[in-house]
Order: structure tokens, then C-alpha cells, then sequence
């Protein structure tokens, strides 16, 4: 039986306990633009689908789900793509303008990382697809190579 295709990822939904504060939150870091809403029977937005510059088609979007959002923080379910350890630093850069704390730029399991959490305490990574050429599989954490 031959497996069926896949044809990337079409979107990305985080939770928030507080739509506004998160969507401006996301904006500001990441560029996000509104392209879709969710109102609830009253016809308030409880959920969004957005634009990302930097993600092509993938979508973005956040959904009101206090209780998912308690419980996803300190999870990292997913990293940001950028080219090299320069990009990394760029977002640094660009984060401290805006105020939002972060780690240093940490030699990771491949590539340079920088991690840094949403308002709601979701954690979320910038990581290079540049590798750095160290092998880091003898430390607790850090990935390492599976034999084929």
C-alpha cells in the first residue's frame, strides 16, 4: 500500500487565556496580520488565523483556551526557522528592543537557538538551520544521532 502525500503544514494553533494581550504580543514579535477571526454566539473573536512573514504558506493562529494555555507552559512545540547564528543574534537584537526576555544564544544540539516564552509562558525557539559542528550527544538534553 503506498502512503498518501503530504503537502507541508497548513497551520499552527497555539492556546492563550487572553486573546488581545497575546495577539499584540504576537504582532509585535513576530509581524503576525489577521487574516481570519472565530467569533463565539456573541460575536466575540476567540480565535485567530493569521499571516507570519517568513512561514510562506503555513498559517498562524491563536485560539482562547485558558486551560490548555496553564498547561502548555514551559512547552516548546515548535522552533522558528532562520539561516545562521547572525539571524539568531538579529532576533536577540530585536527582542531586546521590544522588551521581551530571553536566553543567551545557546550552542544547541545542531544549530545556534535562542529561547524566549509567549505572554501565557509557552516557550518558543528561533533555530538555525546553519549547524555548528559540534557534537553535543554525550550531554543530557542534547540530541544525538540514531544508528540506521
Amino acid at each position: 500500500m503506498t502512503r498518501p502525500a503530504l503537502d507541508g503544514i497548513h497551520h499552527v494553533k497555539f492556546p492563550v487565556s487572553d486573546l488581545p494581550r497575546s495577539l499584540a504580543w504576537y504582532r509585535d514579535v513576530f509581524g503576525l496580520t489577521v487574516v481570519m477571526e472565530f467569533p463565539d454566539e456573541g460575536g466575540v473573536p476567540r480565535g485567530v488565523a493569521a499571516t507570519v512573514p517568513g512561514l510562506g504558506e503555513t498559517m498562524f493562529a491563536l485560539r482562547e483556551n485558558p486551560d490548555a494555555a496553564a498547561g502548555c507552559k514551559g512547552f516548546d512545540p515548535v522552533s522558528f526557522a532562520v539561516r545562521d547564528r547572525a539571524d539568531v543574534e538579529a532576533w536577540a537584537a530585536h527582542l531586546d528592543t521590544l522588551g521581551v526576555p530571553h536566553s543567551p544564544v545557546i550552542e544547541a544540539s545542531i544549530g545556534w537557538i535562542l529561547v524566549f516564552h509567549d505572554p501565557d509562558g509557552l516557550e518558543l525557539h528561533v533555530y538555525t538551520w546553519a549547524r555548528h559542528g559540534q557534537d553535543h550527544g554525550d550531554l543530557p538534553g542534547y540530541g544525538r544521532a540514531v544508528p540506521e
